[in-house]
């Protein structure tokens, strides 16, 4: 199967199973699925599939702000983030987060036990409990309030003064497990199918365990992370072990401490959290926050035989991943386990029939580690390890640079068909599908982006499927003037495993303009948190090889790149737009571009905190136009849109408009409240 193929199989099963998980309806243990998750992040790590902490019924359902969900449930927005953490999966990784975050032990460290269950968000309005919302996708979840308040932990009413929310775990003991639901897999995997039940049943077995707590509107609310606990556990909620430490190795020696009497625990955990002890909220609004870590325990180990090494290529780099006879491994069969590069082959002196040990790095990506130790098992036929030689689109002599084995061509056909390929993901240009550009690029009419720039209509209109009016719309399309920032002007250019979030890091780390970009060292891109040296020199070389190319395209006069915004011109800032149907003057893509150089976001459906949504049909009775008109959102037409574009102090009175309206509801963006 092509590695295209595989991608498209893999986002949709990884979809349909996490539905099913967010459900409470796991089709497949989280080994197997962790499993899927690693195959395509390498296959394709810019995959939308892999930015989805979960999935409920996407689209409008999907985050209604109250509407039921295919699954019954209502759905509604977090307070509080629920994203993912970064992992440490031994010492030195944790070590290595400590020192570059610069949390090195002068301010101390503030490590709660991991829990192992099903993370759930009280939502608490004047001090009474109004909703509990599970993690969902990240940004809205199911609200699955009757059950909650039947599990033991949910507080039904705090402190009169607080609102905002306070985050858990639900949790089943293993003395519950074992005395009423030994049939399920484990504690974790009972808890979740027990708190989405339908009818509760089973809800009054689990527990609620509090770790954090953020007041709506408020950031100074809570002093530091001590004291936030410290009010936790006032107010009555039953908190996770935490404790405080001042030196990283004190945290290391704890961890291997707790590791040995994890057994006895009442509860399933899977390592500690680490976190700066102060509070900091922009750190705290990010997707995978920075300042704290999820420090797991040793990884679970396997031995196997290798049989068999196949290279995957992905872009340039051809990497080794190994074929073994099957293990168990944190709760699934691995058969195939990455082997990183061909220097890490050599340094571990691997052949075929070697005895090797397999772990799951941070209990997910199976990987060899290194030799079996002597007399685990008996290995097989011995045989050496075949390196590709030569590339297989250009049959160029491939680079073994130790840490990585590819093809230096930059005129590899492989490469630049995948390069154009990106460029118009990455701008949307829908008309340009991928049939048309491989067509071109066959007839070697467009073999680099910057020649997309040079198509004629009346040449393309000889071309399959096409005719004179398609030739049109689509060299319209190519040509109608875009703003790119920086972030995704790179992306479109297909570095490896470099795409836009990771470019937004970059720019956001101050190398904000193509120029800079150019021309920073190795070295200073490499010391942008959550890059490293590989990243760094990748971004690098592809700067310096697809300098010529990058400057063509802007040549052009069709593409240009965003200046970074100052803060003074993000008049738009903590609005968000979403927009339905087609708009006359832009696409959709265009107008998404221009607010978020506001400062605004852009949504895919209507949801709670909603600020405007544009559509050019505002009496219709569509689901996004009805869902508007109950939350009292702003419905504005393209015209009215163009107006805040031109002056962005006209959303305010829109805003206010909106929330005077008989049932209207004021949005948080217009209250100024946290989390817009």
């Amino acid at each position: 199967m092509k590695d295209k193929d595989r991608i498209a199989a893999l986002e949709r099963l990884i979809t349909q199973y996490q539905k099913s998980y967010y459900d409470g309806e796991a089709e497949i243990s989280d080994g197997e699925f962790d499993l899927l998750w690693d195959e395509l992040r390498n296959l394709a790590p810019e995959s939308p599939a892999l930015r989805k902490v979960g999935s409920g019924s996407d689209g409008e359902g999907a985050a209604a702000g109250g509407a039921p969900g295919v699954d019954g449930f209502p759905k509604a927005r977090h307070i509080i983030p629920m994203g993912s953490q970064d992992k440490a999966a031994n010492p030195e990784e944790f070590r290595a987060w400590a020192e570059k975050t610069g949390l090195d032990g002068t301010k101390g460290f503030l490590v709660q036990f991991k829990l192992d269950g099903a993370s759930l968000e009280l939502q608490y309005d004047r001090g009474e409990l109004v909703r509990a919302v599970t993690r969902g996708d990240g940004t809205t979840g199911d609200d699955i309030s009757p059950n909650a308040r039947r599990m033991g932990g949910v507080l039904p009413r705090l402190d009169a003064s607080f609102s905002g929310g306070v985050r858990g775990e639900v949790v089943m003991t293993r003395l519950v497990w074992r005395e009423k639901y030994a049939a399920k897999a484990n504690c974790r995997n009972a808890a979740n199918g027990l708190m989405r039940r339908k009818d509760g049943e089973g809800s009054e077995d689990l527990n609620f365990i509090a770790y954090d707590a953020s007041a709506s509107g408020d950031d100074g609310y809570f002093q530091d992370e001590k004291q936030k606990i410290a009010w936790l556990k006032k107010q009555g909620f039953e908190i996770t072990e935490t404790r405080e430490f001042a030196d990283p190795e004190k945290i290391i020696a704890w961890r291997a401490e707790v590791a040995e009497k994890r057994d006895s625990l009442p509860v399933d955990i899977d390592g500690l959290v680490v976190k700066d002890p102060a509070i900091d909220m922009a750190d705290l609004r990010r997707a995978r926050p920075e300042k704290q870590i999820a420090f797991k325990f040793e990884l679970e180990t396997a031995f196997s035989i290798l049989r068999a090494v196949e290279w995957s290529e992905s872009g340039a780099t051809y990497t080794p991943i190994g074929i073994v006879d099957p293990v168990r491994l944190a709760g699934t069969t691995v058969q195939r386990a990455n082997l990183n590069n061909p220097g890490m082959i050599r340094a571990l002196g691997l052949q075929i029939g070697s005895a090797v040990t397999v772990v799951k790095r941070g209990e997910i990506i199976p990987k060899i580690e290194g030799l079996a130790p002597a007399g685990a098992l008996k290995e097989g036929e011995l045989a050496e390890i075949e390196f590709p030689a030569r590339c297989g689109s250009c049959e160029t002599d491939l680079v073994d640079g130790g840490t990585r084995l590819y093809c230096p061509n930059p005129d590899c056909p492989k490469r630049l068909l995948h390069r154009l390929e990106k460029w118009v993901s990455v701008l949307d240009i829908r008309e340009l599908g991928e049939k048309l550009i491989r067509q071109l690029f066959d007839k070697e009419r467009v073999r680099r982006v910057a020649e997309l720039y040079t198509l004629e209509a009346g040449e393309l209109a000889d071309y399959e499927r096409m005719g004179e009016l398609s030739a049109a719309k689509v060299i319209r399309h190519i040509r109608t003037p875009r703003q790119l920032s920086l972030a995704a002007f790179v992306a479109g250019f297909d570095f490896e495993g470099v795409g836009e979030t990771i470019m937004e890091k970059v720019a956001a780390a101050g190398f904000n303009t193509l120029e800079k970009l150019r021309a920073a060292p190795v070295e200073e891109l490499a010391g942008v948190y959550g890059l490293g040296e590989i990243t760094a020199r990748t971004i690098a070389e592809g700067l310096t090889e697809t300098a010529g190319e990058m400057d063509a395209v802007l040549a052009a006069g069709v593409i240009s790149v965003a200046p970074p915004p100052a803060e003074e011109t993000l008049a738009l800032k903590g609005l968000s737009f979403c927009f339905t149907g087609e708009l006359s003057s832009m696409k959709r893509g265009e107008a998404e571009e221009k607010i978020r150089a506001l400062g605004a976001s852009a949504k895919s459906s209507v949801v709670k905190d909603l600020s405007f949504l544009v559509t050019n049909d505002p009496e219709s009775g569509s689901g996004k136009n009805k869902k508007a008109r109950e939350l009292g959102i702003a419905i504005i037409d393209e015209k009215t849109f163009l107006a805040i574009l031109a002056d962005p102090g006209k959303a305010a009175g829109l805003l206010n408009g909106a929330a005077e309206k008989p049932g209207g509801k004021k949005s948080k963006a217009a209250q100024g409240e946290l989390f817009p």
